[in-house]
């Protein structure tokens, strides 16, 4: 379920538009198990995901002088959040196209702020948050860590492209062990407003993934990517 953070920044407009690029394959199994993955926070690529800036670490290792559970603890908890990432944009991305899309036969959820806050409400065993990605200078600037979900939702300032918002649930309280990542139920109908097909993508495999999720029983809005649309001239 989904729960609001006053200490998380997210924006006000709930129909601020989100995007999940992502393959066929993925985009299936949400669809066939009607749950969202969402990723162990130390399994992404970029291994500062769930880690402090310099500034802040050095005032942490200061407060675990006395106390090395402290840090330890810290270093672990990675391993008890996961995330589901989303990139805001008012239109597609032909940056996100390219990074999360490993061939033409990938998509794109087109979503909102508030449809993400209404899908996650069918959820009952997990908590949610939602909370926009903040990009800092790692080397130089402060992260605070008077709230247990701020160091997931701060970035190196050179991925400030993807301007990333987060769904995010933190399982420590729970007495389960999770591999890469955990799924949660989520309201289908509610998540996902639009699709998108590659942009490179030919005609037939947007008729198929017309056909499979009408096969499925849902009824979304499919649009090929104008992207690569003709020229004019």
């Amino acid at each position: 379920m989904y729960l609001h953070n006053p200490n998380i920044k997210l924006p006000e407009v709930p129909d601020t538009v989100v995007w999940k690029y992502l393959d066929l394959s993925k985009f299936l199994d949400l669809l066939l198990s009607q749950k969202l993955f969402l990723s162990r926070s130390d399994k992404f690529e970029d291994q500062y995901e769930g880690t402090f800036s310099e500034p802040t670490y050095e005032e942490i290792k200061k407060l675990s002088e006395n106390n090395p559970e402290f840090l330890a603890y810290y270093k672990t908890h990675r391993e008890k959040v996961v995330v589901s990432s989303w990139h805001i944009n008012e239109y597609e991305s032909f940056a996100m196209w390219q990074i999360f899309t490993q061939n033409s036969e990938g998509l794109a959820i087109q979503s909102t702020i508030g449809r993400l806050q209404k899908a996650l409400e069918v959820e009952k065993d997990f908590k949610q948050y939602i909370g926009e990605v903040n990009y800092i200078d790692y080397k130089k600037e402060y992260i605070p860590f008077d709230d247990m979900f701020f160091p997931f939702l701060f970035k190196r300032k050179s991925f400030q492209y993807e301007r990333e918002v987060r769904i995010i649930t933190d399982i420590t309280s729970e007495n389960i062990k999770i591999n890469d990542g955990l799924k949660i139920d989520v309201d289908i109908r509610q998540l996902i407003e639009k699709i998108y097909i590659h942009p490179k993508s030919e005609n037939w495999y947007k008729r198929l993934v017309i056909e499979l999720v009408s096969k499925l029983g849902f009824d979304f809005e499919i649009e090929k990517s104008d992207l690569e649309s003709d020229i004019l001239i």
